[in-house]
C-alpha cells in the first residue's frame, strides 16, 4: 500500500511516454498547418506525420499488446495504467487526431490545386481522362491481379504489413461472400495523366472502380481499400535460435517472422457496413477500436517521389529554398590526419558537410602510417561512400574491425547486406552484444607517428548515415586526443570480447557506467544549489531515475533548461516538484537529433556530446557513447548553438504542465534557430571562398612580377 501511494504521489509530475508521443505527432501537424511553409513542404509534413504513426502501432503499440497478454496488470511508471488502459488512452487520442490529420491533408490538397497540382477522385476526372485509366485499367493492370474469394475452400489470406488491397463483399444469387484484391507492389502507388497540369489518381482508386470487373459473375454489395498494420516489436529471444547460430541468420529468421505478427490497427477507405465491419474484426482477430476509417491515401509514403516528379520543371515555390551542406574545409588541399592530430574539430549536421569525415576515412584507407581502423554502425545509407572507404582500407592491408548492429529497427536486413560486404572485403565483422544494442557512433583511427602510436577518435551524436546527415541535426567531434583515443581503444577491444563493464576515464558508457556518473553530476549541481545548472538536449526524456533527479534539482533551486524534440515524460512547472524546470521542443525543416549534456557554467561547466537519449532503452539496455568536450572554442561553439536553440521563438515550442506545446509570443526579433543556422553555414562558405579568391589573386600577383 505504501509503494501505491508513493507511486500515486509522483505521477502528478509525469505523463505517460505513449500519450507524450503522440502529442509530439500533433505537433508535426502544426507544421503541415503553417500556411508560412512551402505547400509541398507542408505535405511532407502530413507524409512525416503517416509514418511516425505507422512505426508508432508497430513498435509502441505492438509492444503493448504484447503486455497486455503476458503482464496485464502491469503499472506504467509514469501514469500508473495497465498495458489494457494505455492501448485504449491511445485508440481513442489517434482517433482524434485522425479527425486532424485528414483535414490537413484535404486542406494541402485543395491549396495544391491553385498551383496545378490535382490528387483527383475517379469521378473528378474528365471523360478523356477516364478514357485513359481505363485503357491503363485494361492494359496494365487487370492481367497482374490477384483476387481470391473467401470460402471452405479458400482460406481468409495473410494481409501484408501496410499493403494496400481492395475489399469487396461479393453476392452471387443469395449468398454473401467475401472477396479480396492486393494492389500490386510493382504498380506505381500514383498513375499521372496526361496533359500540362499534374493531374494523377491513386493506384488503388483505380482497381476499386473497376473491380467489378475482376470478380465477373459476382455483384459487388460493398468495397474499400485496407490496410493493415502488424505489430513488427520483435527481438533475438526467438525459440528458434541456437546458440552456436550466426546473428546474421537468426535476425533473417526474425526479419521473416515480423511479417506474421499480430495485427493492431485495420484502416480503411471509408465507412464500412456494421456487418462488414464485424466480419473483418472477427477475421482480423481485432476490436471495432482498432478500426480506423481514413479521407488520406492509406500508404503516403509516394509524397517524396511526387514531390521531385512536380517540381522538376516547375513550382520551385512549393518548396524550400534547396541548400546544400557547406564544405567548410579546402578538402583537395587538406590533411586531415594532421589537421585532427592537432586541433579537434567539430562539424554540425546538415549545416556543415558529412564530407570531411568521410575524406578523413579515406585518406586513412590509403595512408601506410594507418594500422587500424574500428567503427560502429547502426544505420547506414542504401549508397555508402563510408562502405567502401572500409573496404578498401582492409584491402589495402588495414586492420579493419566494423561492430554492426543488425538489429538497428526497419534497417536490419540493409545491415546485413553490407555485413556480408564488408566481409567479403577482409573486413573483421562482429555484432555486438546477446542482451545489448550497440546504439554508439565511435570510429577509432590507430596510426604510427615517429615510432610512437597516435589516434584520432571521431565520436558523434548521429549514425554514419550520408542521406541523413544532409536532414539531420546532428554534432561530429574529431579529435586526436591520446586520452579518449586510449578510451576508444579500450572500448573497441571491449566490444571485441563481449565485455560492456570496461573502465573508462573519460568517456562515459551505457549501459554500467553512464547514468550513475550523470546521476553523479547532476548531485554536484544540486549541492550548489541556484548556482547550479543542467542543460539537456535531447530526442526524448523517459528514465524514471533521471527523472527523478531532475526534480530532486528543481527543488533544489537548480537552473534546469532542456530541450526535448519528441517523448517528454517529465511535467515542468508543478510546484513543490518540477518548478524551476522549463522545456522547449524544435520542429523544423531538419530533424534535430543531436544529443547534448551540459552540467555548470563558465570554466569549470562539463559538457558532453552523445548517442544516448534519457531512456531507460538506451542508459540501461543499449551500448551507448557521451564525449567530454575540453577544447575552449569547441565549448564556446556548443554554447552559441544551444544559446540560439533556446532564443528560437519562431519554431521552438514551450511544454507547459499539462505536457501541451504552446507557441512563444515574446516579442522578441523572429529567429528561426535552423534558417539562423543555415545563414551562418552560407556566411563561412563565401569567407572561405573570399579567403581562396584572395589567395589565388596574390599568387596570379606574385607570378606577375617575376
Amino acid at each position: 500500500m505504501d509503494t501505491d501511494k508513493l507511486l500515486i504521489e509522483n505521477l502528478n509530475f509525469k505523463q505517460n511516454r505513449e500519450l507524450s508521443w503522440l502529442k509530439f505527432n500533433e505537433r508535426i501537424l502544426e507544421e503541415a498547418d503553417d500556411t508560412s511553409i512551402p505547400t509541398l513542404e507542408r505535405l511532407k509534413f502530413v507524409s512525416i506525420y503517416a509514418a511516425n504513426l505507422d512505426e508508432f502501432f508497430m513498435i509502441r503499440v505492438g509492444s503493448l499488446y504484447d503486455k497486455s497478454i503476458y503482464t496485464p496488470m502491469a503499472l506504467d511508471t509514469k501514469s500508473g495504467q495497465t498495458p489494457g488502459e494505455q492501448l485504449q488512452n491511445i485508440y481513442d487520442k489517434v482517433r482524434s487526431l485522425n479527425v486532424k490529420y485528414n483535414n490537413s491533408y484535404k486542406n494541402v490538397i485543395e491549396i495544391l490545386k491553385t498551383n496545378d497540382i490535382y490528387a483527383l477522385e475517379y469521378d473528378e476526372l474528365e471523360n478523356s481522362e477516364k478514357k485513359f485509366i481505363k485503357n491503363y485499367f485494361n492494359e496494365t493492370i487487370y492481367s497482374i491481379l490477384s483476387p481470391q474469394i473467401v470460402d471452405p475452400h479458400h482460406p481468409f489470406p495473410h494481409l501484408k504489413n501496410k499493403a494496400v488491397y481492395i475489399a469487396c463483399l461479393l453476392k452471387n444469387k443469395e449468398k454473401t461472400i467475401f472477396g479480396i484484391v492486393p494492389v500490386p507492389e510493382i504498380l506505381p502507388t500514383v498513375v499521372f495523366l496526361p496533359g500540362q497540369a499534374n493531374r494523377y489518381i491513386h493506384i488503388e482508386k483505380i482497381i476499386l472502380e473497376f473491380v467489378n470487373k475482376v470478380f465477373g459473375k459476382y455483384d459487388i454489395n460493398e468495397k474499400v481499400c485496407v490496410a493493415v498494420t502488424r505489430n513488427a516489436d520483435i527481438t533475438s529471444e526467438d525459440d528458434t535460435a541456437r546458440e552456436d547460430q550466426d546473428f546474421r541468420i537468426q535476425m533473417k529468421k526474425l526479419l521473416h517472422l515480423r511479417k506474421k505478427l499480430a495485427i493492431v490497427r485495420l484502416e480503411t477507405s471509408n465507412h464500412l457496413s456494421t456487418y462488414f465491419s464485424k466480419y473483418l474484426c472477427e477475421k482480423l482477430d481485432i476490436s471495432d477500436s482498432q478500426v480506423y476509417t481514413m479521407s488520406t491515401p492509406l500508404k503516403m509514403n509516394y509524397v517524396f517521389s511526387l514531390i521531385n516528379t512536380v517540381t522538376e520543371n516547375s513550382n520551385k515555390n512549393l518548396v524550400y529554398p534547396p541548400f546544400v551542406p557547406v564544405n567548410t574545409l579546402d578538402l583537395h588541399n587538406t590533411n586531415m590526419m594532421q589537421l585532427a592530430s592537432k586541433k579537434d574539430l567539430l562539424f554540425h549536421y546538415p549545416y556543415v558537410s558529412m564530407k570531411p569525415f568521410l575524406y578523413l576515412l579515406r585518406q586513412a584507407a590509403y595512408d601506410p602510417n594507418v594500422i587500424s581502423i574500428r567503427i560502429t554502425l547502426y544505420r547506414v545509407a542504401m549508397k555508402a561512400t563510408l562502405i567502401d572507404y572500409l573496404c578498401s582500407a582492409a584491402e589495402n592491408g588495414k586492420d579493419v574491425t566494423v561492430l554492426i548492429e543488425l538489429r538497428a529497427r526497419f534497417d536490419e536486413q540493409n545491415n546485413i547486406d553490407w555485413s556480408e560486404k564488408l566481409e567479403d572485403a577482409g573486413c573483421k565483422v562482429i555484432y555486438g552484444f546477446e542482451d545489448y544494442k550497440v546504439h554508439s557512433k565511435v570510429c577509432l583511427i590507430t596510426y604510427r607517428d615517429k615510432g610512437k602510436t597516435r589516434f584520432i577518435t571521431q565520436i558523434g551524436t548521429g549514425n554514419y548515415n550520408e542521406k541523413t546527415a544532409e536532414l539531420y541535426a546532428d554534432l561530429s567531434l574529431i579529435t586526436g586526443n591520446e586520452e579518449i583515443g586510449l578510451d576508444a581503444t579500450e572500448f573497441f577491444k571491449n566490444m571485441s570480447i563481449g565485455n560492456h563493464e570496461g573502465n573508462y576515464k573519460h568517456l562515459l558508457v551505457a549501459p554500467n557506467f553512464m547514468k550513475p556518473r550523470l546521476l553523479e553530476m547532476m548531485d554536484e549541481e544540486i549541492k550548489k544549489g541556484r548556482d547550479g545548472r543542467i542543460f539537456f538536449k535531447l530526442n526524448s526524456i523517459t528514465d524514471i531515475d533521471i527523472i527523478n533527479k531532475l526534480s530532486e534539482a528543481s527543488n533544489a533551486g537548480v537552473n534546469v533548461s532542456m530541450v526535448i524534440r519528441s517523448i517528454c515524460c517529465v511535467l515542468p512547472g508543478i510546484g513543490g516538484k518540477t518548478e524551476n524546470i522549463r522545456i522547449r521542443s524544435i520542429v523544423g525543416r531538419f530533424l534535430e537529433h543531436h544529443r547534448i549534456y551540459i552540467f555548470g557554467t563558465g570554466e569549470s561547466q562539463k559538457m558532453y556530446i552523445s548517442s544516448a537519449d534519457m531512456m531507460t532503452r538506451n542508459l540501461d539496455c543499449r551500448v551507448e557513447v557521451a564525449c567530454p568536450i575540453y577544447d575552449a572554442d569547441i565549448k564556446k561553439e556548443i554554447n552559441e548553438i544551444i544559446e540560439t536553440l533556446l532564443y528560437d521563438n519562431v519554431k521552438a515550442r514551450t511544454i507547459d504542465s499539462q505536457g501541451d506545446y504552446n507557441r512563444i509570443e515574446d516579442n522578441k526579433i523572429p529567429i528561426n534557430s535552423q534558417e539562423l543556422f543555415i545563414k551562418q553555414a552560407l556566411q563561412r562558405e563565401v569567407k572561405k571562398a573570399t579567403r581562396r579568391k584572395s589567395l589565388m589573386n596574390r599568387i596570379k600577383e606574385l607570378f606577375k612580377a617575376t
